[in-house]
């Protein structure tokens, strides 16, 4: 993912609101959201690359998601595909003192009601706390333009009616407004790179938004999940849509 908004236990009705978007090179080929398989529990799209996700949520009640670090001018190392983090955490939790050999990420997981953040550039490994969140490709709530602007469409629309949620969510999703180039961050990318990346939703020539994916799960348990991928032209070619499926809400520590 690239960009990441959630309302994490501040709606009287779904105490878990996502709205995300996964942006990546439009040659790389992948599958979108179903239930995995070889993992039945596991709904989530999938690299077929290297067999891992960007994103996904579990019967089990787990979720986890994950974004690159950007910074240019630093050398991370190869490492395996960080989306096999991503199904590490789905199926049990990871262990925060391992993650050191892969490139640069942060992470959300753990199960719906005790959510976690994670990095490896810094070895942050705290809990969620309640409220609003956004998450680009630096750290949690760094104030880049895209979060903040996500971040305050999410805190808008929390005040609608629950029925208009899910395509008000993807509207603030499929924003495409430029930043200032005096808001742009300086992660080492040519300032024409840092301007196509800076939207909510980024559609410029290999690389772009490829999937829209909206979640909300309730107190009971009960979640919608909905996924539009695009191409580049901004035209939705395929759609995923499930809800209610039931989601095992329990207190549980990761390992």
């Amino acid at each position: 993912m690239c960009l990441i908004a959630l309302a994490y236990k501040a709606h009287p009705r779904y105490p878990f609101i996502l709205a995300a978007n996964r942006d990546e090179f439009l040659d790389r080929p992948a599958e979108p959201a179903h239930f995995w398989k070889d993992a039945p529990d596991i709904l989530a799209g999938r690299d077929k690359r290297a067999g891992g996700t960007w994103l996904g949520i579990s019967r089990t009640g787990r979720f986890a998601a994950i974004t690159n670090y950007r910074e240019m001018r630093m050398n991370f190392p190869a490492g395996p595909s960080r989306g096999l983090l991503v199904r590490e955490a789905l199926e049990h939790g990871i262990d925060p003192k391992s993650t050191k050999g892969y490139a640069g990420f942060n992470l959300i997981y753990g199960t719906l009601d005790g959510l976690r953040y994670h990095n490896n550039i810094e070895g942050t490994d705290e809990t969620l706390k309640p409220g609003i969140h956004g998450l680009s490709n630096h750290f949690l709530d760094t104030p880049w333009p895209k979060v903040v602007k996500a971040k305050q469409g999410m805190k808008q629309l929390l005040k609608r009616p629950d029925a208009e949620l899910p395509n008000a969510l993807f509207r603030l999703l499929a924003d495409d407004a430029i930043a200032q180039d005096n808001q742009l961050p300086d992660t080492g990318l040519p300032v024409e790179m840092e301007r196509a990346a800076s939207s909510i939703f980024i559609n410029s020539p290999g690389y772009g938004t490829r999937c829209s994916t909206v979640v909300l799960v309730n107190a009971d348990g009960k979640a919608y999940v909905e996924e539009r991928s695009w191409p580049g032209g901004g035209q939705v070619v395929q759609e995923f849509r499930t809800g209610p499926i039931r989601i095992g809400l329990r207190d549980q520590q990761d390992t």
